[in-house]
């Protein structure tokens, strides 16, 4: 039990299927943390949400709920208000134990899953032979977060990386680097493939004769030209080396060994489609290939079609996002399929998930969410970019926060040596912007505002941050001035909680476990980032009300100490699995 609010919410399950029958099983008892701590500490509404159903007042319905519930470890009695409220003060005592037994595990108590699933996250997703920037911002830092967290959890997690590594494009390009004479090589910059990248699409469009050569050269190298196919695998190659050195500036989880490509779907195109005209769910529209799908309908109320193969035998993203998704399901075993995605993406994801279910493909326990997320805009409320009008780059961006992060870590740290201020600089620049990132609501634009993400105060990396390392300078003083003190010992010592604010924090504590399941079930990080500000913000109301050193006895000592080493570690797992790090000294 690390959440008190999952197991009174079991305790009042239980009690209410004791009190009205199996027909009430699992009923939720609406709980929820009071508002004035006067009230009590939890008060659940669940009897006149029973009123209409059982025919009874609410107020009978919730005495009977309380003479079934089994909560006298847990709980004062209950005490019923107003119309029906149960509201529920836990017992100090049950507080200390708790916090005793988070102390002892090293996953604070946190239980994994106990029917683990093989989750599929498909996030980041860059295009070969051009630099990554602001836009593949949110994918890969949402995606990595919801990686972590459900791998915390105990789920095997597949990380995919959909990279943009085939179709005409790449005629374009080694059509050109032939023309051109590039040569690449192992050290290639992806700068250069950027500029190679803006002169083959300059020439696609202005010079007819290059274009036409640029589709012969698709079908060479879709037809396994050996020439073509080297050109190409040393582009693929040289992008990957540099997407994965923006992930470690980044310090997200993606492996290159995670990077699967659209070239890998290649293969199998055309006995996807096959199998879904063999289904009857394809048919001839002007010579192409679709799957109409009754429920998506135009502006004109006429179907849409999905268009998984052209008049020409091309093929689209549909098709490679259907190969894919059927990969997944049959070949990796997926039991759930996460992609994470501008939102604008999000009817060609429902389409291609209903064609999915039509073709018979998803088991009953397969699900697949798309997991929108809106822009990334600059100050004037437009979409992000320089000063010169041009999309930021993602190497850019991190240089400029951790240059920020720098001047003022120099100022505010001056003892600080050199290398240790850019240590800091580099930790707290990223932090701060995965954390601005994370802590918006994901389905919203947000605006990138770099004085309000690397502020000290408010829902902000650095103030996470600093949370923790003021813990660890209490610890610090206390072994300098204390020289009995055992922080060890803190795990077996006699706690009693007596402080309004102590408890608190206490409480606050508890509800990690909650939190990281709404996170693992809603796919929304911001829900781990307010829940770390709200801890942050009531444990510096406890620091300031509750003396920590110098308390009034040798138990307060030790029961604030293990408030303050909870309090650390805890910031310290849900920053982590946010994909922040946290520092010792700041």
């Amino acid at each position: 039990m690390s959440d008190l609010y999952t197991e009174l919410t079991t305790r009042l399950q239980q009690a209410i299927h004791r009190s009205f029958g199996d027909e009430y099983q699992n009923v939720d008892p609406l709980l929820r943390a009071t508002q004035d701590p006067k009230f009590g500490d939890f008060q659940a509404n669940v009897a006149m949400s029973l009123a209409k159903a059982l025919k009874r007042k609410p107020r009978d319905i919730a005495e009977t709920i309380c003479a079934n519930a089994e909560l006298k470890d847990i709980c004062d009695a209950p005490d019923i208000a107003g119309p029906g409220f149960i509201n529920l003060r836990v017992l100090p005592g049950a507080i200390a134990r708790q916090l005793l037994t988070l102390a002892a595990n090293d996953r604070l108590a946190i239980e994994k899953d106990h029917q683990p699933q093989t989750v599929v996250v498909d996030y980041s997703g860059p295009n070969v032979a051009k630099e990554m920037h602001v836009g593949h911002l949110r994918s890969t830092i949402i995606g990595d977060a919801i990686a972590k967290v459900l791998e915390f959890l105990g789920h095997k997690v597949i990380r995919q990386n959909h990279l943009g590594d085939w179709g005409t494009q790449f005629g374009m390009l080694i059509e050109h680097l032939i023309d051109s004479g590039w040569k690449l090589d192992a050290g290639q910059s992806i700068g250069d493939l950027n500029v190679l990248y803006q002169e083959a699409k300059k020439r696609f469009d202005d010079d007819a004769s290059f274009a036409e050569r640029a589709r012969q050269r698709v079908v060479a190298l879709q037809g396994g030209d050996a020439d073509t196919r080297a050109l190409w695998q040393a582009l693929v190659q040289a992008s990957r080396q540099y997407f994965s050195e923006v992930y470690a500036r980044l310090d997200v989880t993606l492996q290159d060994s995670d990077a699967r490509g659209e070239s890998s779907y290649n293969d199998s195109l055309q006995a996807t489609i096959d199998e879904l005209s063999q289904k009857t769910l394809t048919q001839k529209d002007q010579g192409a290939t679709v799957v109409y799908l009754p429920e998506f309908v135009g502006r004109d109320d006429k179907p849409l079609p999905l268009i998984v193969q052209k008049s020409d035998g091309g093929y689209l993203y549909a098709t490679t996002d259907l190969a894919c998704l059927r990969y997944r399901i049959k070949e990796l075993r997926a039991d759930r399929v996460i992609y994470v995605t501008d939102a604008r993406q999000s009817q060609h994801f429902a389409m291609v998930f209903k064609t999915a279910e039509l073709a018979g493909w998803l088991d009953h326990h397969v699900t697949l969410e798309h997991v929108p997320f809106g822009s990334v805009l600059g100050e004037d409320g437009k979409p992000f970019k320089t000063r010169s009008g041009e999309v930021v780059r993602l190497i850019q961006l991190i240089e400029e926060a951790e240059r920020r992060a720098l001047a003022v870590v120099s100022r505010k740290n001056p003892d600080l040596t050199a290398e240790q201020q850019k240590q800091v600089a580099e930790t707290v620049g990223v932090g701060a912007i995965k954390y601005a990132d994370l802590s918006s609501d994901r389905v919203k634009d947000y605006v990138f505002a770099w004085d309000r993400m690397l502020a000290m105060e408010g829902n902000t990396a650095p103030y996470l941050q600093y949370a923790y390392t003021r813990v660890q300078s209490i610890f610090r003083k206390g072994l300098e001035h204390y020289e009995k003190m055992d922080i060890s010992h803190l795990h077996a010592a006699h706690i009693e909680i007596h402080e309004p604010v102590e408890k608190q924090l206490a409480l606050k504590l508890f509800q990690l476990e909650s939190v990281l399941s709404q996170v693992a079930e809603r796919l929304e990080p911001h829900r781990l980032c307010n829940y770390l500000f709200e801890l942050a913000t009531l444990f510096s109301s406890f620091y300031e009300a509750c003396p920590v050193l110098k308390a009034p006895s040798e138990v307060s000592r030790d029961t604030r100490l293990l408030l303050c080493e909870l309090t650390a570690r805890t910031i310290k797992l849900g920053l982590n699995l946010l994909g922040i790090r946290v520092l010792e000294k700041m």
